[in-house]
């Protein structure tokens, strides 16, 4: 689904049919506190261009709220872990590395010129 930024998320949710008002972030949830999601956080939030450079389906994304230095602005932060091999993913724009071998080497091996 669109989100109010404008980017496509599978995480978005929104529903304004017959006077409802609801619009939230399924990767996050629903938190109380002042911690909590709202729309303004897609603008840049990393989740969807993380989908859209990593389509991994062992690739398993966790988003929280935290805030900035000194307590100032909120931000998504993200971490990833692969589902496969269990790892920690430490760039989840790349993914793990270890679940995907074969297509590592089709794409460095070299071209053969005919």
């Amino acid at each position: 689904m669109q989100t109010p930024a404008g980017t496509e998320c599978p995480h978005y949710y929104e529903d304004f049919f017959r006077g409802r008002s609801t619009q939230e972030c399924r990767l996050i949830g629903r938190r109380a506190g002042r911690d909590a999601w709202n729309p303004r956080l897609c603008k840049n939030c990393p989740v969807p261009s993380i989908l859209r450079a990593n389509r991994c389906p062992n690739l398993e994304l966790e988003a929280r709220v935290t805030r900035g230095l000194f307590g100032l602005g909120r931000r998504v932060t993200v971490s990833a872990r692969c589902a496969d091999t269990l790892a920690v993913v430490e760039n989840p724009y790349v993914g793990c590395g270890r679940c995907h071998p074969d297509a590592a080497l089709i794409l460095e091996s070299p071209r053969v010129k005919e």
